[in-house]
């Protein structure tokens, strides 16, 4: 199970193993796994997110 990169929670996955939560690419192409709460806290801003990170 994949973790959260900002508050280290382990994410759920649907029926389908899709990840419930998001992706977000920082400048150099890397993918970073968010967990829906993380986002949510943080206005699901880009530029805030990966000041967190």
């Amino acid at each position: 199970m994949p973790k959260c990169e900002i508050c280290k929670k382990k994410i759920e996955l649907n029926f389908l193993k899709k990840l419930i939560g998001t992706y977000v690419k920082d400048k150099k192409g890397k993918k970073h796994v968010i967990c829906p709460e993380c986002q949510k806290n943080l206005g699901n801003d880009k530029e805030k997110v990966l000041e967190k990170l």
